[in-house]
């Protein structure tokens, strides 16, 4: 949405949130006009900040849009209830695998304990809401040599289905590693934890 378009609706929003304070205080307040403030604020696109993915972010979200040559956990492409102790908000999830990362995979598709993923691997959560269409997808890439990158060489996305960021790569992982270093986690993951 254009800045222009969001100043004058946020123009038009200032005005009638003044009505609504002049028809309160002379006990006039109109259900239209509470209506129309609510609309203009939605059509506004209300507090969604919200950007494109560019650079790392762009990087990542197209890995995590390719399926092609990926291993699912397990070897199965159901979506999984999320756990109870997951930091994500999504009710469903799936986790794949490139060719690199599955190299760490059992017979069974399971992460090999003690596993060090090695340079190259790319693990893609996709998370999916209540209607099962995937909303979000959380990547994990090994490339040590990336800016983004963070003590152990991962490089953290965290991005929307639609291309936007949820969370920016040059973060490397904030409020996503201290839960991933729990204990039980395998270079970071814990599928094998919550998902035996």
């Amino acid at each position: 949405m254009s800045g222009s378009l969001i100043s004058g609706n946020l123009n038009i929003l200032l005005r009638n949130i003044s009505i609504l304070n002049e028809n309160m205080k002379t006990k006039q307040l109109s259900g239209a006009t509470i209506l129309l403030s609510f609309v203009i604020l939605l059509a506004s696109g209300g507090c969604k900040n919200e950007k494109q993915a560019e650079g790392t972010d762009k990087l990542l979200y197209d890995m995590a849009k390719e399926t092609t040559g990926f291993t699912w956990y397990k070897k199965s492409d159901a979506l999984l209830n999320t756990t109870s102790g997951s930091g994500h908000s999504f009710p469903f999830l799936r986790t794949r695998y490139n060719q690199i990362a599955a190299a760490k995979l059992n017979d069974n598709g399971q992460i090999i304990a003690g596993s060090t993923f090695p340079e190259g691997s790319v693990i893609v959560k996709e998370f999916h809401d209540d209607s099962r269409k995937l909303a979000r997808y959380a990547i994990l890439y090994k490339a040590s040599d990336n800016s983004d990158a963070d003590s152990k060489g991962w490089v953290w996305g965290y991005i929307n289905a639609d291309g936007t960021v949820a969370q920016e790569s040059g973060k490397k992982g904030s409020g996503c590693n201290e839960c991933h270093n729990q204990s039980g986690n395998i270079d970071y993951m814990l599928m094998n934890k919550y998902f035996p």
